[in-house]
């Protein structure tokens, strides 16, 4: 059959083909989301190996792990329970149910709709689904905001003695070019603390003869006095450890570029440093240089304990700079070193049977049907069978992975 022409159609015959077929695809996507609730009902994802149906399916249809949760959640929202006993329980939204099945709504119309039937009482969900049946889901949030201010608006205020919820700290950390900005919101406890820390380092400093008075801002004051308070941290006798060791910074460059002082070093973070600035971080404490094609550091201790020492992790964040999982883009310091023939099995303790993993693809790695072998020096992973028959070797793409360390 052949494909219809759709420049034949008039405007009003096209927007009504279009009009079907996004009913039709609501439909679909609600018989969809019942498959989804199944899955979850019968611990689909224990059964893989997997932490939650979303991980599953952001491996099985490649979606993204938000879009993943979404469709868990809806389907959550949507499908009847089974109770213990046999029994069939009603939907958390029955009516929002109901429309879904007819196609009335989308996905994005449920999210909404549970969004604002968090303020609402059960009865107002055939209102709130009666107005998404005619507007977009932003109209439903608006909606849904107006309707609760309405119901609500008779009620006592709130006793002032009531106490206040404690806000939420807040940091928030984004590279610009080879600036990395800060901002922070601390609550009043914490925000004392901090305050209490800079403002010794933030002093203006003495007028000397040679440099004269202190012409620094008191931005440019407090920036440098964060900037000393984390080199006090870094010397600090007791630290927060990234796996298994003390916070530390890494600076890889080749031995030739090193000894000539040319070329750049390469942090954990991919942040790239010129080569005169390497000798200065270098006399800092914590700061720890990993130079390719070395030899001063052991990268096989074999059988003689489980745990990688730090000597063989810094080789493993040199190699692999982040977890190797394909797609992850964790960075080393919330990865484990993994190994790749199980220690349990006999494997021993090395760089030539390691791989970083963040904590969540190592428990996948030891609960489910994926493989994980070195190949070239560069982590390859082998799908199950369930994911791609053909179980074609995978590797990480998002990081510069395969890096020999001799």
């Amino acid at each position: 059959m052949s494909e219809p022409d759709f420049r034949l159609l008039a405007t009003d015959e096209l927007l009504a083909a279009v009009v079907g077929d996004v009913v039709e695809i609501r439909v679909l996507e609600n018989v969809m989301m019942h498959k989804i609730a199944e899955l979850e009902r019968r611990g689909a994802a224990s059964e893989l190996g997997y932490r939650n149906v979303a991980h599953v399916l952001r491996h099985a249809v490649r979606w993204d792990l938000k879009t993943a949760r979404q469709w868990v959640a809806r389907a959550e929202l949507l499908a009847r329970e089974l109770t213990p006993t046999g029994s069939l329980l009603e939907p958390e939204l029955p009516i929002a149910a109901a429309a879904m099945a007819e196609g009335a709504l989308s996905g994005d119309h449920i999210s909404a709709v549970a969004e604002v039937m968090k303020a609402l009482p059960p009865e107002a969900e055939q209102p709130v689904v009666e107005f998404a049946q005619a507007h977009e889901p932003s109209a439903v949030r608006a909606f849904g905001k107006e309707l609760a201010y309405r119901l609500y608006q008779q009620d006592a205020e709130p006793s002032d003695f009531i106490e206040p919820v404690r806000p939420a700290n807040r940091l928030r950390m984004e590279w610009r070019g080879d600036q990395l900005e800060v901002s922070a919101r601390l609550d009043k406890i914490a925000g004392a603390k901090f305050e209490a820390m800079i403002d010794p380092l933030a002093k203006p400093r003495p007028t000397t003869p040679e440099e004269g008075p202190d012409v620094r801002s008191r931005a440019e004051r407090e920036g440098d006095a964060f900037a000393d308070l984390i080199d006090l941290m870094l010397r600090a006798d007791r630290l927060p450890e990234h796996g298994g060791e003390p916070v530390t910074l890494t600076l890889t460059m080749s031995y030739a570029d090193l000894a000539a002082q040319t070329g750049v070093a390469v942090l954990d973070n991919h942040a790239r440093v010129p080569a005169t600035l390497v000798r200065r971080l270098a006399c800092n404490a914590g700061v720890i240089p990993v130079v390719l094609g070395g030899r001063s550091e052991p990268m096989d201790i074999g059988r003689k304990a489980r745990t990688f020492p730090a000597a063989i992790r810094r080789l493993l964040v040199a190699r692999d700079q982040g977890c190797t999982f394909p797609g992850c883009d964790r960075p080393p310091k919330h990865c484990d070193a993994h190994h790749l023939r199980f220690w349990s099995a006999g494997g021993e303790t090395s760089v030539s049977n390691a791989a970083l993993l963040c904590r969540h693809h190592h428990t996948l790695i030891h609960q489910s049907d994926w493989e994980v072998k070195l190949h070239d020096g560069t982590p390859t992973f082998i799908p199950p069978a369930w994911l791609d028959p053909a179980r074609t070797p995978r590797t990480n793409t998002r990081l510069h992975t395969g890096r020999h360390v001799a």
